[in-house]
């Protein structure tokens, strides 16, 4: 059980020091490059990809109905709207037993 505390507070300090140094970079540089901006702007669609994809690939089919139905939820909802819904699904599809 100790394992887990120092987990998280490692965790928490190496967030807090990425986020101080990306202020410390900003501060120094003084402004974005295009080129990086368009970077940084594509890193939340790598990630929620890279969090998806092996659920699709490899979960069960309550998982496979979920990520499509928010698919499309996306089109109309906030993201966190659409996140807690397929959430949501894959939990109630789970505790029904399929």
């Amino acid at each position: 059980m100790d394992e887990i505390w120092w987990i998280i507070l490692l965790a928490g300090g190496l967030t807090y020091l990425t986020r101080a140094g990306g202020h410390l970079l900003l501060a120094r540089i003084g402004s974005i490059p295009p080129r990086l901006d368009a970077a940084l702007n594509a890193v939340p669609a790598a990630v929620l990809t890279t969090i998806v994809t092996p659920a699709l690939v490899s979960g069960g089919w309550p998982e496979r109905i979920a990520i499509l139905v928010c698919i499309v939820l996306a089109l109309r909802l906030p993201l966190i709207v659409t996140v807690a819904i397929g959430t949501a699904m894959v939990a109630f599809a789970r505790a029904a037993g399929f």
